[in-house]
């Protein structure tokens, strides 16, 4: 096991990192930018280190800095979290190159993952499912682009190969409407991503977002930890999860987990990953995998009694799998409410001092927030101030006690979207459980 962990992120997640280090007996260093010096973390860490100001480009992502802070620490590894470097392959590989161990999967990985192109090709080789479209990056030809957009048939969706976040993303109803999509799409993924690589798939009209939880352990041994539901999203960002997806049958469950499964023994996947999915009418439609712990992690630990962040340690350390596929057991329901610094009718970020906090408790109640009375939150990141996880023996008791988490949940000083949570878990529709992933813009638009 390692002797001492840098942890190469911020905010709630570089917390539960923390936590999980000291759980194993391994000593942490933050490294922090100028304006996060007073985040937990950065207290609670063995040591500190500051790499840079305010500004994510000359402190979270400089890697240079990052390294350099683990070289002058002694640190063994770098957990990079979620977001800022965690799904940067170069990063990994520098981190590799300079010595120390990149507590994520393998560069090579990375890259293949990263590249929606590359990864549709890889899951349909691996036999995931996967939505019907182009085989690959689209040619520049628009004749033959409007070929493949009629033999998959309209509406279809047009998207940045290696885009994120719901950039890069257009939907096409008709012929009409492709050839000026279809270079507007091109422009975005250039501006955004460096490339204009795009390509096509099926638009599904009413499909929930559902995940699934692997484990492997680099070597060809791999496991899956279930799904959970994410669909409750605002411009394609995740609002609501809980595990397991409402109406996913055992037998649904066990089917796709095993095939990705086999696909993260295909590839040797190393640490944890997250395969997602379009679901419609009983069927599973890949469209990414994100190579890196998720923001909503917590339901699963819930209902498996699996600490991923260890185990994410763990298999970076070399100890491999703690667990078999038959040794993991689904008990419960949770669900995890994303609490965000903003204002709840314009969405906008609201940074500012926390003159109160108070977090709820209870049986079954989690948070996981770097937040404290006299905490000020930055205007220079995401956000995200914490994650309110709620467990139940089953979806009803978990929605109770979500009800009353959120009515005892106290933050002040800034706005946050706390009544918007409230107001979606007395939603009938959210009751009912398997609404779409376009529901909450419905519902934010006819509000």
């Amino acid at each position: 096991m390692f002797d001492k962990i840098l942890i190469a992120n911020r905010g709630e997640i570089a917390l539960r990192i923390l936590r999980a280090c000291r759980e194993l007996g391994i000593r942490t260093v933050a490294a922090y930018s100028t304006a996060d010096r007073d985040l937990k973390h950065v207290l609670l860490a063995d040591e500190a280190v500051c790499i840079g100001p305010p500004a994510a480009a000359k402190s979270y992502l400089d890697i240079p800095a990052l390294i350099s802070v683990a070289e002058v620490t002694d640190a063994e590894a770098i957990h990079p979290g979620y977001g800022f470097l965690a799904e940067n392959a170069d990063f990994a590989e520098r981190v590799e190159q300079s010595g120390f161990v990149f507590i994520g999967p393998r560069a090579e990985t990375i890259r293949l993952m990263g590249d929606k192109v590359s990864a549709k090709q890889a899951m349909r080789e691996a036999g995931v499912p996967t939505v019907p479209g182009s085989e690959g990056a689209l040619p520049n030809d628009l004749t033959e682009v409007h070929r493949i957009a009629r033999s998959v048939g309209y509406p279809v969706l047009l998207k940045a190969a290696a885009g994120g976040g719901g950039r890069g993303m257009r939907v096409v109803h008709s012929e009409a409407g492709l050839g000026s999509a279809f270079n507007l799409v091109k422009a975005e993924a250039k501006a955004a991503f460096g490339d204009d690589s795009i390509y096509l798939e099926k638009y599904l009209a009413h499909p929930r977002h559902v995940e699934v939880q692997v484990l492997g352990d680099g070597k060809g041994h791999a496991i899956h930890l279930g799904e959970r539901d994410c669909s409750m999203q605002r411009r394609h960002q995740k609002v609501i999860e809980e595990a397991p997806g409402p109406g996913i049958t055992p037998k649904q469950r066990a089917a796709i987990g095993k095939r990705c499964v086999e696909a993260c023994q295909r590839i040797k996947y190393r640490g944890a990953g997250t395969f997602e999915f379009l679901f419609e009418n009983g069927e599973f439609y890949f469209i990414e995998m994100n190579t890196r712990i998720q923001v909503e992690h917590p339901v699963t630990e819930f209902i498996t009694g699996v600490d991923l962040v260890a185990e994410q340690i763990r298999i970076a350390a070399g100890e491999g799998l703690s667990r078999r596929q038959e040794d993991i057991e689904f008990r419960g329901h949770a669900i995890e409410a994303r609490i965000n610094a903003e204002d709840p009718k314009t969405f906008t970020p609201s940074p500012g001092k926390v003159t109160e906090w108070h977090a709820p408790g209870g049986p079954g109640v989690r948070v996981d927030s770097h937040l404290y009375a006299g905490y000020s939150v930055p205007p220079y990141y995401d956000s995200l101030i914490g994650k309110l996880i709620v467990w139940g023996e089953d979806r009803e008791t978990a929605l109770a006690r979500m009800r009353t988490a959120l009515d005892e949940m106290v933050v002040e000083g800034i706005h946050t979207n706390i009544d918007l949570h409230t107001s979606l878990v007395h939603d009938a529709a959210f009751i009912a459980g398997g609404t779409d992933i376009h529901y909450l813009e419905h519902k934010l638009e006819r509000r």
